[in-house]
């Protein structure tokens, strides 16, 4: 029999798909339904005591929920198959849910299910809680290993010293860890950001005004009690809306989610950098092929596919992020399979930070060779050279410097020396220090880490 994932139009649901298995809990038909039943169901909970002056019983209220938290395939294809005569989804829902009140025997009117409600109520507060349990569950703590990882290995890689390039030329040496930290203190700017991006929700009838609620019972404070029900979920409500959420906020949180996808692409990229200078070796991994004709490779696979993965994970977001704010007038339906497909950038950001994670682990340091390109670079020196002559009052020390190592032809540590020694009306302590300078151990300094 044909595997089924073997068929599947997207990787991210076949070649990839035991990679991001768990955002399906969040993202897939599945789980837009099953969140859809659990807000309805707790509307319904909270309804209870204001229009019937009675709260549910703790025995209703466990029936109540299990209708969400036991939901399964079984339910799944009983919505499926009235929305195939509704040829809509959320009333499909809705009608489900009433057949479960029946064969449940809960005895409750069964027309406070959606009561005064637009699809929109529903859809605009699943997204949201989905995202937010998506973040706070799967991709945080994602995305804290992944700091984890590059700040322990900062810290065990701090005193390694390594040529810089600026402009891919020799500059002043740094520190491998240092470098790492970088990164790390980039991502830990966005970890911040993103934990404090709010989740809002749209609740207010079908125009954002609670019109069919007023009408029907005036003398309740529906915008409270919308206010209260959504905080209920950790979300906050959006006071003035259409029909739809006006997404302002899933917005930054989607730019928020590209900018680390930019951050963790510009890593990528110097860590390939590094490998292809040998600055790396790569743990090998028993039976692996890394080139179907050239038997000796070892690829750097892990970087390059996360390098892909990001950018498909980008333009995606790019697009979440300009079209979602955007509806004619009180509402038009292009949100609506934007949404859908909201999955698809996480997903491909996801296997992109596993990626990175599985690459970083591989890497094993080649101090021989970063010394080496260090050793072959004496002329970085040369800034200390001039700027300690600056400091003591050289004049031209800087064009004096230029002179020796900027010829186009390759300087010796020992022909530095030689110049040192030449300088004229230089106390001996100033030369002993200039003399001692070399690039392995001129790495400046920076905070702990």
């Amino acid at each position: 029999m044909m595997e089924k994932h073997w068929l599947a139009i997207s990787p991210i649901d076949g070649r990839y798909a035991a990679k991001c298995e768990a955002l399906s809990g969040y993202f897939s038909e599945y789980a837009f339904m099953k969140y859809r039943i659990r807000v309805e169901v707790e509307y319904l909970l909270c309804l209870l005591p204001l229009l019937e002056g009675k709260a549910a019983d703790e025995n209703m209220k466990q029936s109540l929920q299990k209708i969400y938290i036991e939901f399964d395939e079984k339910g799944m294809q009983r919505i499926k198959e009235i929305e195939k005569t509704t040829n809509h989804d959320v009333k499909a829902v809705e009608y489900y849910i009433k057949d479960c009140l029946k064969s449940l025997q809960i005895t409750v009117n069964t027309e406070w299910v959606h009561f005064g409600l637009t699809s929109q109520d529903i859809n605009n507060t699943c997204v949201p809680l989905m995202l937010k349990d998506y973040n706070e569950k799967i991709f945080i703590p994602k995305l804290e290993y992944l700091l984890h990882t590059i700040r322990f290995q900062a810290q065990d890689w701090r005193n390694i010293p390594m040529l810089a390039r600026t402009h891919g030329q020799p500059a002043s040496p740094t520190s491998l860890g240092k470098e790492w930290m970088v990164f790390h203190e980039r991502l830990q700017v966005q970890l911040h950001t993103l934990k404090g991006i709010d989740f809002k929700a749209k609740f207010g009838g079908a125009t954002g005004n609670f019109n069919a609620h007023f009408a029907a019972f005036p003398a309740i404070n529906w915008p409270l009690f919308a206010d209260k029900f959504i905080s209920s979920f950790g979300l906050k409500r959006s006071v003035f809306t259409t029909q739809i959420e006006h997404y302002d906020e899933l917005a930054a949180y989607f730019d928020c989610l590209k900018r680390i996808n930019v951050i963790c692409l510009d890593f990528c990229k110097d860590v390939w950098q590094y490998i292809s200078m040998e600055y790396f070796r790569q743990k090998l991994k028993k039976g692996e092929i890394g080139s179907s004709a050239m038997p000796h490779k070892i690829n750097p696979i892990d970087f390059e596919n996360a390098e892909g993965n990001l950018g498909l994970s980008n333009a995606l977001l790019m697009h979440f992020g300009e079209k979602l704010p955007i509806s004619r007038l009180q509402r038009d339906l292009s949100d609506s399979t934007v949404l859908r497909n909201m999955g698809v950038p996480l997903a491909h950001q996801f296997i992109s930070i596993e990626n990175i994670i599985t690459g970083l682990n591989k890497l094993i340091v080649n101090k021989e060779a970063i010394e080496a390109d260090l050793q072959s670079n004496p002329m970085v020196i040369a800034e200390a050279i001039q700027t300690i002559l600056r400091s003591k009052g050289i004049e031209g020390a800087y064009e004096m410097l230029k002179s020796i190592t900027r010829t186009g032809e390759s300087v010796s540590l020992n022909e530095i020396r030689e110049f040192i020694t030449g300088i004229s009306g230089l106390d001996e302590a100033t030369r002993k220090k200039l003399l001692e300078l070399d690039p392995l151990t001129y790495t400046g300094t920076f905070p702990e880490f």
